[in-house]
Order: C-alpha cells, then sequence, then structure tokens
C-alpha cells in the first residue's frame, strides 16, 4: 500500500474569506421567513375568528327561533283570550248582559228614554209614599 500523505505531516491552517454577500442572503431569507410565519400566524387568527362568529351566529339564530316561536305562543294565547266566547264568559262573570233589540235601534231608544221617568225622581217618589204609608199606619193605631 502505497502512502499518500505522510502521517506526520502538518497540513497548512487553512483561513476563511469572509463573503459579504452571503451576510445579505442570511438576512433576506430570515426576513422572508418571519414574513411567511406571520402570515401563517395572522391567517390561524382570521380562521379562529371566523369559527368564533359562526358559533355566535348559530346562537344568534337558536335565540332569534325561540323567540320566534315565543312570539307565536303569546299571539296565540292573546287571541284566545279576545276571543268572543271567553269575552262572554267574562262579562257574564261581572254581571253583564246581552244586548237587547232595543238597545240596537237609536229611534227606539229616544222614544223609550223619552217615557222614562228619571231615576232620581222615581226614588224621592218612593220615599215620600213610604213616609206617608208610616205616618198614616201610626194614626191608625
Amino acid at each position: 500500500m502505497i502512502r499518500r500523505v505522510p502521517s506526520k505531516q502538518r497540513n497548512n491552517l487553512v483561513k476563511r474569506e469572509l463573503d459579504p454577500r452571503a451576510l445579505v442572503r442570511l438576512a433576506l431569507l430570515l426576513l422572508a421567513g418571519l414574513l411567511l410565519a406571520s402570515g401563517f400566524v395572522y391567517a390561524g387568527g382570521q380562521h379562529f375568528a371566523a369559527l368564533r362568529l359562526g358559533y355566535e351566529t348559530e346562537k344568534l339564530r337558536s335565540a332569534l327561533t325561540a323567540g320566534r316561536e315565543d312570539q307565536r305562543r303569546l299571539i296565540l294565547e292573546r287571541e284566545a283570550a279576545v276571543s268572543p266566547a271567553r269575552l262572554e264568559l267574562a262579562a257574564r262573570k261581572l254581571g253583564m248582559q246581552p244586548m237587547q233589540p232595543s238597545q240596537s235601534d237609536p229611534w227606539k231608544q229616544r222614544t223609550d228614554a223619552s217615557n222614562l221617568k228619571p231615576m232620581a225622581e222615581t226614588k224621592v217618589a218612593q220615599k215620600v209614599d213610604a213616609k206617608k204609608k208610616s205616618k198614616q199606619e201610626v194614626r191608625g193605631r
């Protein structure tokens, strides 16, 4: 076997040369990497914000649907409360009576009203009559 380099031979020290363009290339590579990474971070933030808004939208839709159902239920309750049969029952409980045919004709009301005496006059007349009868009964004894 042939030895090409003797084992005890010392190599000369190699001095590296600095390449100024290499530093510029590394700075540009670092800047591009940071720009790319910040783009991914921004896109991730936008994605999660969109997801959050989607969930909030679903909650609001369900609340809107529940509100509409409540509104329909309340409208039905209101309609049932103002139904003619229910109003008639409530009026009868208060002591009201159905309307008489004479009450619906304004001409009959005027003629009936002219024939009637005022309530105050009839009550006064009844009291006077009662006093006269009581005096007569007292005298008769």
